[in-house]
Formats: C-alpha cells, sequence, structure tokens
C-alpha cells in the first residue's frame, strides 16, 4: 500500500477559474474504467511545459512540444491511459494529430490548439476508433470541479490519485494553484514526472510562466526516483488563467512572482513526493539528503548512486541495516578525488559512519529501530564544500517485480 499518502477527497481540490475538465470510459486497456480526459482552458490562458529528454519520445510528446511552439494559444489538453502511443513510429504521430483535431472539431478550435498526452503500454498502436468515440463524452461531462475525477483517469499502475491544492494572497487577491500527477513506477525523470498538470488563476507573462515551470520540475520531479527508468512519456504542464484579479506579473523580482513560484513549487513537491510514496509496491518512503558537497553535481551523483541501488533498496524493504552497500554506493559514485574519511553517514539521527568505517558509538539495535520505520533519511556528510541536495525514493519489495511482470496482462 501506498506509504502515508493521506486520503483524498473530492473537497479537497481548488477549481482553477478558466479550466473545466471532463472524463470519459473509453474502453482503451480494460473496460469500465475511467481512461480518457479532456481539459478546456479559457482564451488567453497560457501553457508552459517539459518533457522527457528520453531519445525514444512517444509520439504525443512530439506532437505537443510542435503544438506548444506554433500556437500561444492553447486551448485543449487530451490525455489517455492504457496506451502510450510510444515506439509506433510515423504512424503513431499521425494518431496523436487526430486525436487533436477530433477534440479541435468538438470544441471549434485548430488542431495546433490542443496537446495531446498518453501514458501505459509501449510499442502497441493507439487505438484511435475509442479515443474518438470517447471524447464526446469527456466534453459533454466538463466541468470546473473535476479534479478529482481526473486525477483518477490519468492513473495507470498507480494505486491512489494524486493531487494538492493550495492558495496565495498576491495584490490583496487568492491565487489558487491546484495540480494532479500520475506515477508508480519507470520513474527516473530527467524532466519531470510520467504526467503532470499544475494550473493557476494568476496573470503572469509567458516567459516567466516558462521560467517557473522549469524551477518548479527541477525542485520536485526532478528530484524523485523510483526504478531509475526514465520513461518516454513524461510531460509536466503548467497552465496559468489569468482570472485571479491581480495585476499582470512581469518581474521575476517582483514579490508576486516569488509567491506564487513557491506555492507552484510546493504543489509540485508534493504531487511529486505521493508518486514515490506510491511506487510500485513500496513499503519505505525514503529522503537521501547530500550535504557539504563541492557542487550541486557530485551531490546528485552520490544522491542517485544510492536512491538506484537495488541492493540499498531491497535492504530498505527487508528493514535490514545492512548499511555497507550505502557506503559502496558512495564510492562508486563517480566522485575521483573523495576522501572516504571524511564522510559521515547518518541514517535519521543516528550516526553510522565516519573516519573511513563504522561510527565507534554505532549499534546495530539502533540501525534496525530506524529501518523499522516507514519514513527513513539517508544523510551523507561529504564535508567537501557548501552544495547539498535531497531526492526521494522508496524500497524494492516483491510487488514491484510481480507488477511489472504482469503489466500487460
Amino acid at each position: 500500500m501506498p506509504v502515508n499518502i493521506p486520503t483524498l477527497l473530492p473537497g479537497h481540490l481548488l477549481p482553477i477559474p478558466g479550466i473545466t475538465l471532463g472524463i470519459a470510459e473509453a474502453g482503451i486497456k480494460k473496460p469500465g474504467r475511467k481512461d480518457l480526459l479532456v481539459m478546456v482552458l479559457d482564451e488567453g490562458t497560457h501553457v508552459s511545459g517539459v518533457f522527457t529528454q528520453n531519445r525514444f519520445c512517444a509520439a504525443p510528446v512530439i506532437v505537443a512540444k510542435q503544438h506548444l511552439t506554433y500556437s500561444s494559444a492553447i486551448r485543449a489538453m487530451v490525455v489517455n491511459t492504457g496506451n502510450a502511443n510510444a515506439g509506433t513510429g510515423e504512424a503513431g504521430i499521425q494518431h496523436a494529430l487526430s486525436s487533436c483535431a477530433e477534440l479541435a472539431r468538438l470544441l471549434g478550435c485548430t488542431m495546433q490548439q490542443v496537446l495531446p498526452f498518453s501514458t501505459g503500454v509501449i510499442m502497441e498502436p493507439l487505438p484511435l476508433d475509442k479515443i474518438v468515440a470517447g471524447l464526446p463524452a469527456a466534453v459533454a461531462n466538463c466541468k470546473a470541479d473535476n479534479w478529482f475525477n481526473a486525477a483518477q483517469a490519468i492513473m495507470t499502475t498507480d494505486i491512489v490519485p494524486k493531487a494538492a491544492s493550495r492558495q496565495v494572497q498576491i495584490d490583496g487577491k487568492t491565487v489558487t494553484v491546484t495540480g494532479i500527477a500520475k506515477g508508480s513506477g519507470m520513474i527516473r525523470p530527467n524532466m519531470a514526472t510520467m504526467l503532470g498538470y499544475v494550473a493557476t488563476d494568476a496573470a503572469i507573462v509567458p516567459d516567466l510562466l516558462r521560467a517557473m515551470v522549469h524551477h518548479a520540475a527541477d525542485r520536485s520531479f526532478n528530484r524523485i526516483t523510483v526504478d531509475g527508468d526514465t520513461s518516454t512519456n513524461d510531460a509536466f504542464i503548467l497552465l496559468a488563467t489569468g482570472k485571479a484579479g491581480h495585476s499582470v506579473i512581469t518581474s521575476q523580482d517582483s514579490a508576486a512572482y516569488s509567491v506564487l513560484q513557491e506555492a507552484v513549487t510546493a504543489v509540485a513537491a508534493d504531487l511529486a513526493k505521493m508518486i514515490v510514496r506510491d511506487g510500485e509496491g513500496a513499503t519505505k518512503f525514503i529522503t537521501v539528503q547530500i550535504d557539504a558537497g563541492k557542487s550541486s553535481d557530485e551531490c546528485n551523483k552520490v544522491a542517485y548512486a544510492i536512491a538506484h541501488s537495488p541492493l540499498i533498496k531491497t535492504a530498505f524493504f527487508a528493514s535490514d541495516p545492512n548499511l555497507g552497500r550505502i557506503l559502496a554506493a558512495i564510492g562508486y559514485a563517480g566522485i575521483d578525488d573523495l576522501d572516504v574519511s571524511d564522510i559521515q553517514l547518518y541514517l535519521d539521527d543516528v550516526l553510522v559512519a565516519e573516519h573511513g568505517g563504522r561510527a565507534s558509538r554505532y549499534r546495530e539495535e539502533d540501525g534496525q529501530r530506524i529501518m523499522n520505520q516507514p519514513e527513513i533519511t539517508v544523510r551523507v556528510v561529504l564535508n567537501r564544500g557548501l552544495a547539498s541536495t535531497t531526492v526521494w525514493t522508496c524500497d524494492f519489495s516483491y510487488d514491484y517485480v510481480k507488477i511489472n511482470a504482469s503489466y500487460r496482462s
């Protein structure tokens, strides 16, 4: 079961003026489940996004990036689960374009004003006929308070829907930020998450929105890993409808920009952590914190060496304080001039290793006590400088293998 994710109720999610959402059961992979989402955006909504850097990126990623370049007036998004439309060649591109064209026809906008997104099985043809058949029902279902159903409609192997809302004050006006995401396995984003959508009614110029989506991704979705795999379909989209009624944000140096950036990043971080907490078969939520490095780059190397290690992740699943595995990961992280005698390793508040080996006051029972917890912090102090980083990950359980062994069945 997911690790300490609070129960999400529809009333927890705040509508964003200028956006309506509709869902449908299109039967893309399995009958009787929500698997098609449409988001309709009022005219004047600004949209920016970041996408997977996997060179084998999916057809909808290619089309969405093109449409964001062609059009400054995105009016809708269509998201399907059950099929990734990745590894599908030119036919996949045409299917993604056709889904955009059909939604554009229903909404009375141009095809270039629609962004497509897909998630699910790779290298299988997109069932375009089912998507086209389901779009009218999704459009008819569009309403402002449909965020909870939307979070359910984009799930694949997720056990629980992932969504969050926050409100802040800008120029005396209440500004709302609401987001949804999906992801559970194949998570090591190289930009964002599997699929994530964060929306606000704030008014902000497009260039600053682009800066904000990168800032938020780097401090949230780019800091999580479940299994070290970067998906073909990752996308993180930030939308701003401008309906809140405050003065348009035009400067990164303004207090209004800082307030909005903090709220957007906080919602993105909430969603990113939920993805790890719902990692396929996860039983432990692990924070890997690297301090006192020479640079962010070397801190990241150490953090991901620890977070990606199957030996470390299986030890956490077993609650086995076999912590020498962490020292090994630090050693192979790729820092050529690392002096291991300077390093300190902590498990929560327990000093495990220093001076190149086991700390003199470390006791196995202290390590065992921490390993038995559902949430654990691994902290490595490199004592080389002032840089630091934090990465969130989870353990590997038997269920991870079971889920991925039977993913297509």
